[in-house]
């Protein structure tokens, strides 16, 4: 920060913290509150063309995560170049934190996930990936622009008179199932590693079911727990032709996948949210051989810790009882992934009176949770914590690619919506 911005940084701080003692505090928010608001669209315009050519050169080069080494470099380029102060190699190598200082004595934080996905991308676009067999087709691309222009706004604003609270960029690599949130948690992003601890988070998911300009928030479970179970049957293989001599895992693994639906249909309760989902069933390498071994593999997503752990219990008691029954045996593994991503009711709150300072925004209440899953919700478990979608799909368009489709791409046009909502989020007061 320049000498001179750092004096009146430091002046304004002393007579902000006059204006506590003298019973003015609130006024004294509410006025910097205001002074900021009122230059932030303009300051946003502003850099929306070198933001939308940042993005799309960040979807031409993906990276996977853990290995976000060319992504990590843009952001530490970008945020060098707005004069903030940020630590890098957390979360495994690739993380960055940065951080803004303000007034106040809580900080802030706002997060955006950095890595793209093992998928080939089918887009046909300019700038489409350049990294055979990865392509960003969850739209991180866009979430890592959004945060880069939240820093240059902000930045922006210090200089103007200093932020109302101070503000922490949580720049995460490795969300798909890599474990970036807890690794940055345990690199002490949220406890003043940089900058006080943060006292509330935040973070967005572009959503393509949800028109542009729209922001979709609800309280409570939004996303669901993300856990992956592996089931290998062991049997007795033989010839094609001599069936009987064998104990067939083809066979008990069908009957294995058909009693896992029970668990939705018999087991749970009507009114919980539960999925059991068989995504790859593997056993046997001729066609006149029946194999001695078998795997299936799959997730489960629940909304809450008891239907977790029921749904759990029983995918282990079917597996082996319905092994068992064919003969075979079952060996049963389950990983645990990232739990519900839970929306605390006050810092939603704040995205509802963020969003509704944003004129072309429409707000949206989610009625029902959804059964995806996202790492967001590991700092949730620490600290209050709000997750919103962010809506990107253009209304002149039928329909638009699903997250993780081959064809996917994120919409320009929700950029500058996605840094006003985290802005005007930083700048309310608490």
């Amino acid at each position: 920060m320049p000498e001179e911005n750092q004096w009146d940084c430091d002046l304004f701080a002393i007579e902000f913290r006059q204006a506590k003692e003298d019973r003015t505090f609130d006024h004294a928010l509410t006025f910097l509150c205001m002074t900021h608001s009122a230059q932030l669209s303009q300051l946003i315009q502003n850099e929306l063309p070198s933001l939308i050519a940042l993005r799309h050169d960040l979807h031409s080069h993906p990276e996977i995560g853990l290995c976000e080494k060319r992504t990590s470099q843009v952001i530490q380029r970008e945020l060098l170049a707005a004069g903030i102060d940020f630590q890098s190699g957390l979360g495994g190598g690739t993380g960055v934190l940065a951080h803004l200082p303000g007034v106040g004595e809580k900080s802030i934080g706002l997060r955006a996930d950095i890595d793209a996905l093992p998928i080939i991308e089918e887009t046909g676009l300019a700038y489409a990936s350049q990294n055979p067999g990865f392509m960003h087709a969850c739209g991180h691309d866009g979430h890592t622009t959004i945060l880069i222009g939240v820093a240059r706004v902000l930045a922006k604003l210090t200089a103007i008179s200093p932020l109302p609270r101070p503000v922490t960029l949580l720049f995460q690599p490795a969300e798909e199932n890599l474990g970036g949130a807890t690794r940055m948690i345990d690199d002490g992003c949220l406890t003043g590693r940089l900058g006080p601890s943060i006292s509330e988070i935040y973070g967005l998911h572009c959503w393509p079911w949800l028109p542009v300009n729209s922001i979709g928030v609800r309280n409570g479970p939004l996303l669901a727990s993300t856990d992956y179970f592996s089931i290998t049957v062991h049997g007795c293989g033989s010839h094609a032709a001599w069936p009987h001599l064998s104990h067939d895992p083809i066979i008990a693994m069908a009957a294995i996948i058909t009693a896992l639906q029970t668990i939705v249909s018999r087991n749970t309760d009507p009114s919980d949210a539960v999925v059991v989902s068989v995504c790859v069933a593997t056993a046997g390498h001729a066609f006149n051989v029946i194999p001695q071994d078998g795997t299936l593999e799959g997730t489960i997503r629940t909304l809450n810790g008891q239907v977790r752990a029921n749904t759990i219990k029983r995918i282990e008691e079917i597996a082996n009882h319905a092994a068992k029954m064919h003969g075979c045996t079952a060996n049963v593994k389950i990983s645990s992934g990232c739990p519900p991503t839970i929306n605390h009711p006050t810092a939603t709150d704040t995205v509802r009176r963020a969003a509704q300072q944003i004129s072309a925004v429409r707000l949206v209440e989610v009625e029902n949770p959804f059964m995806g899953g996202e790492d967001f919700a590991f700092y949730g478990k620490e600290i209050p914590a709000s997750f919103f979608l962010l809506g990107i799909q253009d209304p002149t368009l039928p329909s638009m690619p699903a997250l993780h489709h081959p064809s996917f791409d994120f919409n320009d046009q929700a950029i500058a919506t996605g840094i006003e909502a985290f802005c005007r989020v930083a700048l309310l007061q608490s």
